[in-house]
């Protein structure tokens, strides 16, 4: 994955992200829209066959470079806990 900053302003993040689809990408733009402060995020990717995308962050209040540490952070417990019942019902099964 290779990230680059294309827009960074005191409300507005837009990052152009090669190399992600919309697996993480879908994850992660809910979980931005799930903060308080977040008005808005997004992503786009142009064409199918080039796995470039440009993900848009506006906040209404706070950095949105903490926004998506938060997003993040949350996405990131979110799919340990997932993990973990995975491992869980694979043990019942005895996977």
């Amino acid at each position: 994955m290779r990230i680059e900053v294309v827009k960074s302003a005191e409300k507005e993040l837009e990052l152009r992200i090669e190399g992600e689809g919309h697996t993480l990408l879908n994850l992660l733009v809910d979980e931005l829209n799930n903060l308080e402060n977040v008005s808005f995020a997004a992503y786009s990717i142009d064409h199918p066959l080039f796995p470039v995308a440009r993900l848009r962050i506006v906040t209404s209040e706070g950095s949105p470079a903490d926004a998506l540490k938060e997003a993040w952070k949350r996405l990131e417990e979110a799919l340990k806990a997932l993990k973990s019942e995975f491992q869980k019902e694979f043990a019942k099964l005895g996977a």
